[in-house]
């Protein structure tokens, strides 16, 4: 191509003279008529970038996941071990708290559904305080034996025994307690001070004569409601004011000597409707505590006694020293903390009562306590058995 031949200030002059052209049109519309091409984003990043974050998590991820199940373990260790502790710490608690319970005079309860109170039955020192005991003897329905129910009168007036016993023996349930109804007594007691008697008064008609059961039970009942409460030795009658009673074996009697009944083993009775036993003492006397603690392990059917020490308190040996009885324990035995092992336990301090004696101990005692009794130590004998409250 020829090079031109007109120089750059030549061209510049001509421009210049060339005519001036002017565009009208609004400079927006111009610029959307710009012929401007769209980039469209190319076709393999969207999958890529998809890509990469998928990567991005995954190498966040896979750390936990590796350790995952080891934290899992540790965790479930943890939480096992915290269980643990606490189980412990109950434990050490529960310990903390029997020691302080055995530390303790307080007597003995259970609680909690699947347990049962127990109990003493008989009466102790330490309960009376400033009131009196009062023992009744009262006739099974059989008119076999007599049941001694006791109970503490709280008398602010300081009565004697016998006006106590007056007062209270109509309060006696004794249906409820499946027993015979026999108080009030058709009879007026009164204190011969002067004579240390019992004046028995009968009205006419009495009913005390009325066939041998009868009689027996009535002059058997009146001994033993005296010599359990006072130390008087005679009880005299009278007939509606005159001297002498009429019995049928008995025949014209004045006065009947009393004498302490000792020297007898208790047994159990259980009496309809009731499933803690009455502790009654046998009919017959024994030489010494070793008979009477054998004849204590068999049951007395005639009577209708059951063994106050077996199966609950196996006894091996006794013996006395000091105005104790020394009891061992069958070896291999265990003893269940229970109110039956405590009615036998009481039948045992009553029986030793009756042989003069003032105190237990086991030399060999499978448990330490025994309900609200310590059998570690030596406990004294009761002051009356078969505790009840009357209204």
């Amino acid at each position: 191509m020829k090079k031109s031949e007109w120089s750059d200030k030549q061209l510049e002059e001509l421009l210049r003279q060339m005519p001036k052209i002017q565009d009208d049109r609004n400079p927006r519309d111009i610029y959307e008529n710009l012929p401007i091409r769209k980039k469209k984003p190319k076709q393999w990043l969207v999958p890529g970038l998809a890509t990469v974050a998928a990567l991005l998590i995954f190498f966040i991820l896979i750390p936990k996941l590796m350790v995952g199940p080891q934290y899992s373990e540790d965790h479930a260790g943890q939480e096992k071990s915290s269980v643990e502790r606490d189980i412990q710490k109950a434990d050490e608690n529960s310990t903390i708290a029997l020691k302080k319970e055995d530390a303790s005079p307080k007597a003995w309860t259970f609680s909690g559904a699947d347990k049962t109170q127990t109990s003493k039955t008989a009466i102790y020192d330490e309960e009376v305080g400033d009131g009196k005991v009062l023992t009744f003897w009262i006739p099974d329905p059989q008119i076999q034996i007599l049941v001694p129910v006791s109970t503490i009168i709280n008398d602010s007036n300081e009565k004697k025994w016998l006006e106590l016993f007056n007062e209270n023996m109509v309060n006696l349930k004794e249906q409820e307690w499946g027993l015979s109804e026999f108080y009030p007594l058709s009879a007026s007691l009164k204190l011969d001070e002067k004579n240390n008697a019992i004046l028995v008064d009968v009205p006419s008609n009495h009913q005390y004569g009325q066939g041998s059961a009868t009689e027996t039970n009535f002059i058997n009942v009146l001994k033993k409601d005296i010599s359990s409460n006072s130390d008087i030795k005679k009880i005299r009658f009278s007939t509606n004011g005159e001297p002498g009673i009429e019995l049928g074996n008995y025949g014209h009697q004045d006065e009947v000597r009393i004498k302490q009944q000792k020297n007898h083993a208790y047994f159990f009775y259980y009496s309809e409707g009731n499933d803690i036993p009455f502790l009654v003492p046998s009919i017959e006397k024994y030489e010494d505590i070793k008979t009477a603690v054998e004849e204590m392990k068999k049951d007395q059917p005639t009577l209708g006694l059951k063994s106050s020490l077996l199966p609950a308190l196996p006894i091996n040996e006794v013996s006395i020293k000091e105005k104790t009885l020394i009891v061992s324990i069958e070896d291999n035995t265990s003893l269940q903390d229970d109110q039956s092992t405590i009615n036998a336990y009481e039948s045992l301090l009553l029986t030793a009562k009756e042989f003069g004696l003032e105190k237990v101990f086991i030399t060999n005692p499978p448990i330490k306590n025994l309900g609200p009794f310590d059998l570690s130590k030596k406990n004294k004998v009761p002051l009356a058995p078969n505790q009840r409250t009357l209204q």
